[in-house]
């Protein structure tokens, strides 16, 4: 980390003065001193770019473990490719460390930049504390010409009317004197270098016109993809919100169309395919449900803050939240009729994580599949590369070597790691009848499980294809 402190105007870009060439070189050259809030999946990746780019970053988490591991040079996220190598190099030339007190933080940087959880609750409301936390602390070291910078996902009018007066309040300062601005992370686990350098276009958008092309300048730095500058901080909000719900939407059109495979008697999933090649239909994939930390949440930040009906909100997430429970109907069906009571049924879940190569099980489909077989006391056991803990699930973990030594009575494929591509179906048996194989992502070969002996169903196809 450089020693500069903030102590002439050059090294603030709020208001300056100076050209905005002049800007970039002092930003480029350590003079503007960067604080990022939150050294999490995706806040690590943003720090790690801030420091490439601007060779001054202080992070700062509340995990000690997460800063005391980036100090020494090692990186706490997994699966991100080119990060521990970047981590490293970059702690080692000074340009990036860590403080667990997120107030020296708020002391050290002019460019402040906040991406921290925003969870929901368990009654779907939006849970903003960890972010009230963190402004506070911004707060209590904020200067004139200092500029916030929010990454995180929020429902849209937070910023304006939530930050923006919490800010003021607690530094005696206003808008006008510091600035203020969203800048939504559009960034994927396991692709979030790629993403933040420019994957996508940057979206920024500020309480005021001078926040707004402070924060232009800083992420036209950051990134070489194009930033788009929309009117104010609300509508950047609202953008990434829009992201999530527009996926959630398109889901739940998916996996409707899905249950009614067997009623239809098609492939829907070749239906859905012949379908998307007019210009103006993108119909989405379906699955056994839809997890992460993005898309099942984002519709609540529309759906429980605001007055304004939202039934096609609420539809989409009861349709994907309730493709869990369709997996375990099929499996009871399959097993009723061949005479077998789903309570008598040893079953395999493949892959728990919510997405293959990455290691989040935020409201992956896998928890509650587990959880309703093991309510209708089946015997579940569960496979997955990416976990070194499988505590959160209700069920019993097996390494992958050893599904061949058991026999099972179904094996549902949740999330289909790469790793899934070397199992030998052909040595899985059960003890009495033939395999069940229920693929939730049509990531198998059917004659390879077909021609093992087993029964193949596919969420979207059905169980005829292949037979």
């Amino acid at each position: 980390m450089t020693d500069q402190q903030p102590e002439s105007e050059s090294m603030r870009l709020y208001n300056s003065s100076r050209s905005g060439e002049h800007q970039i070189e002092a930003l480029r050259s350590g003079s503007v001193p960067v604080s990022v809030y939150g050294l999490g999946k995706m806040g690590l990746p943003l720090a790690a770019m801030y420091a490439k780019t601007t060779e001054n970053v202080l992070g700062a988490d509340v995990n000690p473990a997460v800063v005391e591991e980036l100090n020494e040079g090692r990186c706490h996220v997994k699966g991100e490719p080119e990060l521990p190598e970047l981590v490293s190099e970059l702690v080692s030339d000074g340009a990036l460390s860590a403080t667990v007190d997120p107030r020296e933080a708020a002391e050290y940087g002019t460019v402040h930049v906040v991406i921290v959880p925003t969870p929901i609750t368990a009654e779907h409301e939006p849970d903003l504390s960890i972010l009230d936390a963190v402004i506070e602390d911004i707060a209590s070291g904020l200067e004139a010409g200092d500029v916030v910078v929010v990454e995180c996902t929020v429902p849209p009018r937070t910023t304006a009317e939530r930050i923006r007066p919490a800010l003021e309040s607690a530094s005696g300062l206003s808008v006008g004197e510091f600035g203020l601005a969203v800048c939504p992370e559009r960034t994927s686990s396991g692709r979030a270098l790629r993403d933040i350098r420019g994957a996508y276009p940057k979206v920024v958008g500020g309480i005021d016109a001078e926040s707004g092309r402070v924060t232009e300048l800083i992420y036209g730095e950051l990134t070489d993809a194009e930033v788009l500058r929309v009117s104010d901080a609300t509508t950047a909000e609202a953008v990434k919100v829009f992201e999530g719900l527009y996926r959630d939407v398109n889901i739940g059109l998916a996996n409707e169309l899905a249950t009614m495979t067997d009623e239809l008697g098609i492939d829907v999933l070749e239906a859905i395919e012949v379908a998307n090649t007019q210009p103006y239909c993108d119909i989405h994939r379906p699955g056994p449900g839809v997890g992460g930390h993005c898309i099942p949440f984002y519709p609540y930040f529309v759906i429980a803050p605001f007055e304004t009906p939202t039934p096609l909100l609420e539809t989409a997430r009861a349709v994907n939240d309730a493709m869990p429970t369709f997996v375990v109907e099929k499996l009871r069906e399959e097993f009723e009729a061949e005479g077998t009571a789903l309570s008598e049924a040893s079953i395999l879940l493949l892959g728990l994580t919510y997405r293959p190569g990455v290691e989040e099980i935020r409201a992956s489909p896998s928890l509650a599949i587990a959880e309703q077989l093991s309510e209708r006391e089946a015997s579940v056991y569960g496979v997955d590369p990416m976990l070194e803990s499988v505590g959160e699930f209700d069920l019993r973990r097996l390494s992958l070597a050893e599904i061949e030594e058991r026999p099972f009575d179904a094996v549902v494929v949740v999330t289909p790691h790469e790793e899934f591509e070397s199992i030998r179906w052909d040595e899985l048996e059960r003890e009495c009848g033939q395999l069940f194989v229920l693929d939730g992502r049509d990531a198998l070969e059917p004659p390879e499980i077909t021609d093992a002996g087993h029964r193949l169903y596919t969420i979207g196809v059905g169980g005829d294809r292949g037979v």
